[in-house]
């Protein structure tokens, strides 16, 4: 499962530019000095990722330096502890099916990135891009704004 998890991190960023996590809370989670709040402990924590930001995902999880308000921390992040991962921009997520938080953030909980499950231990992904609708204005051509792009 974390070798999908990784795969669907990697092709969501690349199409995305950046990426959100669920964290659940673990002993094995760093998270620096900050660590996890009783929220958070509960519910897990959202974690952003762009592809500007310098980390590693390797076998283990994810090591990166974090900046929570002003104050950067070094972190490790289990593959075993993220339980979702999701773009709003694209309008997708993907949730691991036997760790889901009990709340998942609003903004993460349209599904356009097909997920299902086809069995107890496969997960069906569908990658495909949306294509966004072009709306037709009047006296435009072939579709193209009235800047002909």
């Amino acid at each position: 499962m974390n070798s999908l998890k990784k795969e669907v991190f990697y092709r969501l960023l690349e199409m995305a530019g950046r990426i959100f996590i669920v964290v659940r809370y673990s002993e094995n989670v760093i998270i620096g000095n900050r660590g996890f709040t009783q929220d958070e402990k509960k519910n897990g924590i959202v974690l952003v990722f762009n592809k500007g930001m310098n980390f590693v995902w390797d076998d283990p999880g994810i090591t990166s330096s974090l900046v929570f308000g002003t104050s950067p921390q070094k972190c490790f992040i289990p593959a075993d502890d993220i339980v979702a991962i999701y773009s709003p921009e694209l309008d997708s997520q993907f949730i691991t099916p036997s760790k889901t938080p009990k709340d998942v953030p609003e903004e993460g909980a349209a599904g356009g990135c097909s997920t299902e499950e086809a069995g107890p231990n496969v997960v069906k992904v569908d990658f495909r891009k949306k294509r966004a609708t072009r709306r037709t204005e009047p006296g435009s051509r072939n579709g193209s704004d009235r800047h002909g792009f």
